[in-house]
């Protein structure tokens, strides 16, 4: 059937677009020896429904403007498109039509993928991973004189479970009009189920890429269906990389896990990967199996520029784009991107086969990368030039300092800060355990005096002197071990300077903790409120001790401003890094580091994209031509190959 569809498609060309029943009339078409009922359908333009005796076919026609308008509004399903055509023949509509179109929908893309499957040969681009290893001109294109850059590859990846039906878990839904079928894609997009559950283990015994979900929902969900969404990569500049379906789960460690291992095994050093926990994942990664290669390839773990903002603020200054050496403009967040459009598939596919399901997924990253992103991707470099040029004109003239090391020095002294407040200090923490030994030692004491006063049979009283002196001992020999540690020479007694203090340590213990966690909570919220332009808004919020109004908290800009954080371990809030100033001319700086660092990617990246358009023109009309006369139908899919490829169209 392939090789009639060539035959027809390029006599098609040939002939001009003639509608199918007006060409039907004037041709005489006729069942040749030897050929089957299908390839006779299939050299009329028609694709059938049965491959024997069939009663319902499809023009080639119809089922392209579907898969072209489906692939454009996703939203489209073959029931809606069905109906339509009843509509416009006026005919009743019956359930049976819709199931029909889907079985030569079916059949017509697997004829396309046999046509793209038979291109790939002839160009010598069928070796496995091929598509992969050249998804992006830009990423992959490499030029002899090529200037190295800190990451050879940016990707991002994220899941995403917009094709649940039922996040709530009504178990009132229906289930799927599918029968079950054994239809399987074939696609060096999709990560097999088999190459994904090689992480498993990596995944149950580190810590999960996600904060759990509700168990009672998703037990409830995974009852309703078996895929629970998608984990995708892109890279930095939307093509699609790799696909993997979140199986009965969430998003699982397993799944970045997957993602990284094929990454690695294909591009090799220097790799980028953003996702918006990179900070846990990072933990989880050094832990796995995959840990030593990722180390030893250089592979660095980011969080994107927007949802970074709403990390800790150590987090911020470790992962966040912003301060990342060797990185450009890039926020990382071209999965979200993504998802924004690709959402529009959720409602076609509620009750879907996983054959159909993986087909229209696939179809449409297909589609996207080709007519959308690789289509757009002159006006996507050049609209990021024009963007970095005038960006970093205004921060020249904003920021007129001459000695720019400083905003170095200032970051780390605020990661230095920051790191302080993740962990209490071990002077004070073993003197506030001493204090506690002490005072169980003390009451140890008070419990053996009572028990004598006021026990007075003789049976359990040996009992009870000989637990509380048990006891007593055990206190000791702690309180003794603590003093050799803190080389304590004589012990404290409540009238010591040393037991007071050290007392009004302890009962502030908690409140310390609360003030030090609430700080790069409110920084975090700062640093998010001012990203998205929504200063100045909401309503009020009052936290324990000191009052605190929400109208206040958005009119705030820095760390120093905050009375409230007076009263944490350690009082920076008049070091010179964290004043309004200092903080302006910090970002500032490091937004001019990160647009010279732009320009230079994109002057790279440019000069790729025209060579590569260059190449890959002279080669797709040398295998034209060499085709023309042995094959001239394959030829011609080439030529349309071509078409898109140079042209976007």
């Amino acid at each position: 059937m392939t090789d009639v569809y060539l035959a027809w498609s390029l006599e098609k060309s040939e002939a001009g677009f003639r509608g199918f029943f007006n060409r039907l009339q004037s041709e005489d078409s006729y069942l040749e020896s030897g050929s089957t009922c299908g390839q006779w359908s299939i050299n009329c333009g028609v694709v059938p429904c049965s491959p024997i005796s069939p009663t319902v076919g499809i023009t080639t026609e119809v089922l392209e403007l579907y898969c072209v308008v489906h692939l454009w509004s996703p939203h489209l399903s073959i029931q809606s498109f069905v109906k339509s055509v009843c509509d416009l023949h006026r005919v009743e509509f019956c359930r049976h039509l819709s199931r029909q179109f889907s079985i030569v929908f079916d059949v017509y893309l697997q004829v396309q993928r046999s046509v793209a499957a038979m291109v790939a040969e002839s160009l010598q681009r069928n070796s496995p991973d091929w598509r992969l290893k050249h998804a992006c001109p830009m990423c992959r294109y490499e030029l002899s004189d090529e200037e190295q850059l800190t990451f050879s590859t940016l990707y991002a990846m994220d899941g995403n479970n917009s094709v649940e039906m039922n996040p709530d878990g009504d178990e009132s839904l229906r289930p799927s009009s599918e029968l079950p079928t054994g239809q399987q894609l074939t696609s060096d997009r999709y990560l097999s189920h088999a190459f994904v559950d090689q992480f498993a283990w990596d995944s149950a015994h580190t810590t999960t890429a996600v904060d759990e979900v509700d168990d009672t929902k998703m037990k409830k969900a995974w009852a309703i269906y078996n895929e629970t969404g998608v984990f995708v990569a892109v890279c930095c500049h939307g093509f699609s990389l790799l696909i993997a379906d979140m199986v009965q789960s969430s998003e699982l460690a397993k799944y970045p896990l997957a993602v990284m291992s094929k990454l690695m095994d294909m591009f090799g050093k220097k790799l980028g990967g953003g996702y918006d926990i990179s900070c846990q994942f990072r933990i989880t990664l050094d832990k796995s199996s995959l840990g030593p290669l990722a180390c030893s390839l250089q592979h660095t773990c980011l969080v994107g520029a927007f949802h970074g903002h709403a990390h800790r603020s150590l987090c911020q200054l470790v992962s966040l784009t912003t301060y990342i050496k060797g990185l450009g403009l890039e926020d990382l967040e071209t999965c979200e991107r993504t998802f924004s459009k690709s959402n529009s598939l959720a409602s076609s596919l509620c009750y879907a086969s996983i054959f159909h399901r993986q087909q229209a997924i696939d179809s449409y990253f297909e589609h996207n990368d080709d007519l959308e992103v690789y289509a757009n991707i002159s006006d996507f470099l050049y609209n990021n030039y024009k963007q970095v040029l005038d960006l970093y004109l205004i921060l020249m003239q904003d920021l007129k300092l001459s000695d720019e090391s400083i905003f170095e020095r200032w970051l780390d002294k605020g990661k230095v800060y920051l790191e302080g407040l993740t962990r209490e200090p071990e002077d004070e923490t073993l003197q506030m355990e001493y204090w506690q030994k002490l005072a169980n030692l003390t009451a140890s004491k008070g419990t053996a005096m009572t028990a004598f006063q006021v026990n007075y049979e003789v049976s359990s009283y040996d009992a009870q002197v000989q637990n509380t002196c048990k006891a007593e001992s055990i206190h000791l020999q702690l309180v003794q071990v603590l003093e050799c540690k803190l080389k304590v020479v004589k012990r404290w007694a409540p009238e010591d300077v040393e037991w007071q203090v050290v007392g009004r340590l302890v009962a502030n213990r908690k409140y310390q903790c609360a003030p030090d966690r609430l700080e790069g909570l409110i920084i975090a919220c700062i640093f998010e409120l001012t990203r998205m332009n929504q200063a100045g808004t909401g309503d009020s919020m009052y936290p324990p001790h000191q009052t605190l109004k929400w109208e206040d908290v958005v009119e705030y800009a820095f760390l120093a401003d905050f009375d409230l954080l007076r009263d944490t371990r350690a009082d920076v809030s008049q070091c010179p890094w964290l004043s309004p100033a200092a903080r302006s001319a910090m970002d500032l700086h490091f937004k001019i580091c990160r647009a010279r660092k732009e320009i230079q990617c994109l002057n790279i990246e440019i000069r790729c994209l025209a060579t590569y358009i260059q190449d890959e023109d002279n080669y797709l009309r040398k295998c034209e031509d060499q085709l023309t006369d042995t094959n001239p139908a394959l030829a011609y899919q080439i030529a349309l190959h071509r078409n898109i490829s140079i042209h976007g169209t």
